[in-house]
């Protein structure tokens, strides 16, 4: 008969209820969780406005190395030491 529910049907319906209902807030957990994560997508998708350069970002660079001293020039006293 056409339009009634068999029992497969029933128990399919039955497992869904369950899980919706009596899921302990799993999906509802879930749920919240994507919400966030297409509210966090929404927000980057703002920062990077048309028309408007990228930032760079900042270059770390290593400091330079002090100036050497300059030695002075070896005598004959420094020769025979």
């Amino acid at each position: 008969m056409m339009g009634s529910l068999s029992i497969w049907h029933w128990l399919i319906i039955a497992a869904l209820a369950a899980l919706v209902f009596g899921g302990g807030g799993k999906i509802s957990g879930l749920m919240g969780d994507a919400a966030k994560g297409i509210k966090a997508f929404r927000d980057g998708m703002k920062d990077d406005e048309p028309g408007k350069p990228p930032e760079q970002p900042a270059v770390l660079t290593a400091p330079e190395p002090p100036a050497a001293k300059p030695q002075p020039a070896p005598t004959r006293e420094d020769a025979t030491n």
